[in-house]
C-alpha cells in the first residue's frame, strides 16, 4: 500500500458566481447580492422596501425556492416571506429584529486549472490513504474528489474526512482512502491542552483505517505552527509543544496495541530543528526518507525551490512499518520548479506559477502490508 502526505495549499470552495465561466452571469448575481443584503439590514421592512426585497430575490433565483443555481435563503428564526401554493409571494417579518437569517452565496469546487493540476498530482501519485493538509472542510475536500478524481462516476477516494480545527481561516487537516482501506475511526486532538494552554493550531486529527487484508493502521495528519507569521523564539515554543504531544499520542497509541501508526503532514521545520526533536529523535519514528529504497530526485526538501531547509513535509512510520518498508519518494511534478520553473520536470499545463499544484511537493511511503 502507498501513503502520502500532500499540502494541497489552500483547498477552498468558491462562490460559484466568481468562477471565470459562469462570469457574465455571475457580475449581475453579485450587484443583486450587494443590494438585498443592504435591504435585509434595514429596521423596517416598509412596504417600498418589501417589494424590492422580492424584487431582488427573484432575481437571484430565490423567490419560489430557498436555494438556487448562485445563491442560498438561509431563514434560521422566524420567517423573511411566506410561499403559498397558489397565491403570492410575500414578506412577513416587519424588520431586521424580526427572524434571523440572510442570504448567502453558493459555493463549489474552482474550476482553475491550478486545481486541475493538485488533483494530478493526487493521481499521479496513486496512493490508498492520503494525508491532506489547507483543506477548508469535508465538503470542499469531497467536492474536489468528486469532480476531479471520479471514473465513470466512481470516486478514486470514497472516504473523506476533514474535522474542523483551531484556525479560523479553515486551514485544516483531512484524509483521502480508497476502497478496500475504509475509514473506521476517528478521533480529534483540537482541545488537547498542556501548561500554556491548548497546543495545536489546527489539529493533530487522528484516523483509523482497515486494510485489505483486516490490519488496523492509525495515521496521524498534521500541520504544525507556521515558522513564516510571528516572532520566532514563540512559533518555534509552539512547534516544539506540538512535536511533544504528537509523540505523547502516538505512544498512546502503541500502549493500547496499535503498532501500525503514521504520523504525517506539514510539521514546518527542518529535521535537525530543536523543535521536532521530541518527535524525530526522542520515538521510533522514522521519516520514510531515512529508510531503503527511498528517492528524493537529488533534492531533499519538499517545499518552495526543494533544498534541505525546505524540507517541511513528513511521512514518519512507526517499527513495524518500518520493517515492511519498500521504499518511497518525493513528487514534484505539481510544485514550480524556482524562479523560473526549470528545476526539475514540472507539468506541461504549467506555464506560471500561478497554475502549480501546490507549492509543496506531494511525499510518499510504500509499505507492504495486506
Amino acid at each position: 500500500m502507498r501513503i502520502a502526505a500532500f499540502n494541497v495549499e489552500n483547498l477552498f470552495n468558491r462562490a460559484r458566481a466568481l468562477d471565470r465561466h459562469t462570469w457574465t452571469a455571475g457580475r449581475a448575481v453579485l450587484r443583486t447580492y450587494q443590494r438585498v443584503c443592504v435591504l435585509l439590514e434595514e429596521t423596517a421592512y416598509t412596504p417600498d422596501v418589501s417589494r424590492e426585497i422580492l424584487r431582488e430575490l427573484g432575481r437571484l433565483g430565490l423567490r419560489h425556492s430557498d436555494a438556487a443555481r448562485f445563491a442560498r435563503l438561509r431563514q434560521n428564526r422566524g420567517r423573511l416571506l411566506r410561499r403559498r401554493r397558489n397565491g403570492p409571494v410575500e414578506i412577513v417579518a416587519g424588520g431586521r429584529a424580526d427572524w434571523i437569517g440572510w442570504v448567502e452565496l453558493t459555493t463549489d469546487c474552482v474550476q482553475e486549472l491550478a486545481l486541475a493540476n493538485t488533483a494530478r498530482v493526487l493521481r499521479d501519485v496513486d496512493a490508498d490513504i492520503v494525508g491532506v493538509v489547507e483543506a477548508e472542510s469535508r465538503v470542499a475536500l469531497k467536492r474536489f474528489t468528486g469532480t476531479w478524481l471520479a471514473d465513470d462516476g466512481r470516486p478514486r477516494y470514497p472516504y473523506v474526512m476533514v474535522i474542523d480545527g483551531n484556525d479560523e481561516r479553515g486551514i485544516d487537516v483531512g484524509v483521502l482512502s480508497a476502497a478496500g482501506y475504509p475509514l473506521i475511526g476517528q478521533h480529534s486532538h483540537v482541545d488537547d491542552t498542556d501548561d500554556h494552554g491548548r497546543i495545536f493550531s489546527r489539529d493533530c486529527a487522528e484516523y483509523h483505517f482497515r486494510t485489505p487484508g483486516g490490519r488496523r493502521i492509525a495515521v496521524l495528519v498534521n500541520h504544525f505552527k507556521s515558522k513564516g507569521y510571528g516572532p520566532k523564539a514563540a512559533s518555534d515554543r509552539i512547534r516544539r509543544r506540538q512535536a511533544v504531544r504528537v509523540a505523547e499520542i502516538y505512544r498512546g497509541l502503541c500502549r493500547t496495541g496499535v503498532d501500525h501508526v503514521v504520523v504525517t503532514g506539514d510539521l514546518n521545520d527542518t529535521p535537525d530543528s530543536a523543535t521536532l526533536a521530541p518527535l524525530l529523535r526522542d520515538t521510533d519514528l522514522r521519516d520514510v526518507s531515512e529508510l531503503s529504497g527511498f528517492d528524493d530526485g537529488g533534492r531533499p526538501g519538499t517545499y518552495g525551490s526543494c533544498t534541505a531547509g525546505n524540507k517541511l513535509d513528513y511521512v514518519l512510520l512507526s517499527p513495524a512499518l518500518q520493517a515492511v518498508a519498500r521504499g518511497g519518494g518525493i513528487f514534484r511534478y505539481g510544485v514550480w520548479g524556482g524562479r523560473h520553473g526549470r528545476l526539475w520536470p514540472i507539468y506541461e499545463t504549467m506555464t506560471s506559477a500561478v497554475h502549480a499544484g501546490s507549492d509543496h511537493a506531494a511525499l510518499y511511503a510504500d509499505v507492504d502490508l495486506a
